[in-house]
């Protein structure tokens, strides 16, 4: 399987969960990486920055998919995937915002 980690500098790498071989480093994202996420049908791997955007790359070839904006100016603590797909992102404003397809679909107040 494969291991993936975040850090203060912005980047996701993935790692080989058999001999320790870092596999791919996923970068894009300005800002701390506070919350990792891997799921849905195509494997996306997605991070969640002290920025409050969201970066989404490809679990297959580690390509950069897009950037979601979903709590502007709020770090992104929290994120997972529904077995469909549908990313949840939990942030410093109160919020979870659900996201289908790259497009925010929802938004749950009060957590």
């Amino acid at each position: 399987g494969t291991v993936y980690t975040s850090s203060s500098d912005g980047k996701v790498r993935a790692w080989s969960g058999t001999d320790g071989a870092c596999l791919r480093t996923l970068s894009g994202l300005a800002f701390n990486v506070l919350s990792l996420a891997v799921g849905g049908p195509n494997g996306a791997v997605y991070a969640g920055a002290a920025s409050g955007a969201i970066g989404v790359w490809s679990g297959t070839d580690g390509s950069r998919l897009v950037d979601l904006e979903g709590h502007p100016g709020h770090p992104v603590y929290a994120l997972a995937v529904a077995v469909d797909g549908t990313l949840y992102s939990g942030s410093s404003d109160s919020t979870i915002r659900l996201w289908s397809n790259g497009l925010h679909v929802r938004t749950l107040f009060g957590h």
